[in-house]
């Protein structure tokens, strides 16, 4: 061999050992660092530059300092001091408190909760809160696409920023990759502030393509928020979804969130109390509407020192007494949620799993076949939602507990996204979110044992299995 071959193998095999060592360095879980170690071993360069774009860990980078974070918290903190007579039941007070500890995620009474679970009715609400706007819109996307709903919602944002309401707009620049920059500009040039969240520009290609802001949120004048699964683009007028229109002091929550993300795209610190009115008397009760409702907003992100929408599935399994139901478009769990999961069922809970039989993302699909096969093995009940996809993410526990956001059940949604999920503790409430999953249950088959995943060919099991090796990277 050549001197030259010669220092080629020596910095490639430098590169490979540092990436391995950098990964052991970072103490991660087990089964997520022997995946990484696994692909470095068998596709080396693949694995060093997989690596660099999706796998380097940014939990211990301070990318928002402490003081803006206390100041961005300090408004909704004071609505949350004037609360009066604020009873958490008994039996959620420890989850309550984890939120609180954990993420400053402070319970909120008397709100009012109306539940959509098809794209038409969502978005002609939406679009129906922006036209009423006063003050300010605030919304925040994953995808906002450019087709005929995106030009829609993007043409309300511009009317109502002509008539000098206040437009801010933050979509995620990886879920927005294909959509062309004249769809941003046409609003930016008619006065909507809009940014794009950790943009990843080729050369400054950097780690940050892995973690992005998977919230979908929106806050009208401080008074009416949205949150759920739902993205603006057509597909989701046919999918089946589910998104919540909140108003009360929940909306605060929703707000500090929003403004969070704003100050993280933008490094604008916005703190007035402006954003943060005094809210106005809810309206009588509509027959879809359930009031008087307890909830926290909740949030995640990798920057965070724990997974606490995680920490929650858990906590809310690892307390059920009678049944968990949940329904999510992507299964791949981390370990805790299965034990978690597992746990439940030995202990006599009804735990039951709802994914959709067809899926808009088949490496994902096919690494959670051989989930679903244990998650059955453990006594799980497994439902596919059969008429078309199903994008819905909500959890709903023993007719007193609910929950409702962006959060998938898989390791990307619980370590490496930013998301968003509303936790509620209120019998009628719940109660609406167990009919909506036995609603789906009826238009889903359940999974008969293991033997439909048994019965599947060879090689489709093998590869499944062999995907599932990667399911932490996905």
């Amino acid at each position: 061999m050549s001197i030259l071959s010669w220092i080629i193998l020596i910095v490639y095999a430098t590169l490979v050992i540092g990436t391995m060592v950098a990964i052991l360095l970072d103490n991660r879980q087990p089964v997520k660092t022997m995946a990484w170690l696994m692909v470095l071993v068998f596709v080396p360069l693949v694995g060093v530059i997989l690596y660099f774009f999706f796998g380097q860990n940014v939990r211990k980078e301070r990318l928002i300092s402490q003081r803006s974070l206390d100041r961005l918290t300090k408004n909704s903190m004071l609505g949350f001091v004037e609360q009066k007579g604020l009873k958490v039941p008994e039996e959620y007070e420890n989850l309550v408190r984890l939120f609180v500890n954990q993420n400053m995620s402070l319970p909120f009474s008397d709100n009012e909760v109306e539940i959509y679970t098809q794209g038409e009715e969502f978005f002609d609400a939406l679009l129906t809160q922006i036209a009423q706007a006063r003050h300010h819109v605030h919304l925040q996307t994953y995808i906002i696409e450019d087709d005929s709903l995106g030009q829609r919602v993007a043409e309300a944002l511009i009317a109502k920023a002509r008539e000098g309401v206040e437009v801010r707009l933050v979509y995620d620049d990886v879920g927005c990759w294909k959509v062309p920059s004249r769809f941003f500009r046409q609003m930016t040039d008619a006065g909507v502030r809009v940014e794009s969240f950790m943009p990843v520009r080729f050369p400054a290609f950097t780690s940050k393509v892995n973690y992005r802001n998977h919230r979908k949120l929106c806050i009208i004048d401080g008074q009416v928020g949205f949150i759920g699964g739902m993205n603006i683009a057509e597909r989701y007028l046919s999918w089946r979804d589910t998104h919540l229109r909140v108003r009360g002091g929940l909306v605060y929550g929703l707000q500090r969130a929003f403004l969070m993300d704003w100050y993280f795209a933008s490094r604008s610190l916005i703190t007035d109390k402006v954003y943060y009115p005094v809210l106005k008397a809810l309206p009588v009760p509509q027959a879809k509407c359930c009031q008087g409702v307890l909830g926290q907003i909740v949030t995640s992100s990798p920057i965070s020192p724990w997974p606490e929408i995680m920490q929650g599935y858990v906590q809310i399994l690892q307390n059920a007494r009678h049944y968990v139901y949940m329904e999510t478009p992507y299964y791949l769990p981390t370990e805790q949620i299965l034990f978690a999961m597992r746990t439940a069922v030995l202990s006599g809970v009804d735990v039951r799993l709802m994914v959709p039989l067809t899926s808009d993302a088949k490496v994902v699909r096919w690494a959670s076949r051989s989930y679903l096969a244990e998650t059955i093995s453990a006594g799980v009940k497994v439902y596919m939602y059969r008429p078309v996809f199903n994008h819905s993410k909500l959890l709903v526990a023993d007719d007193t507990l609910c929950t409702c956001g962006s959060t998938n059940v898989d390791f990307r949604s619980f370590e490496n996204n930013f998301e968003a999920n509303v936790f509620f503790y209120h019998r009628e409430l719940a109660l609406r979110f167990k009919e909506v999953f036995l609603d789906d249950q009826h238009n889903s088959m359940l999974i008969n044992g293991l033997t439909d995943l048994a019965n599947r060919p060879f090689h489709k099991r093998l590869w499944e299995s062999l995907v599932r090796l990667l399911s932490p990277l996905l």
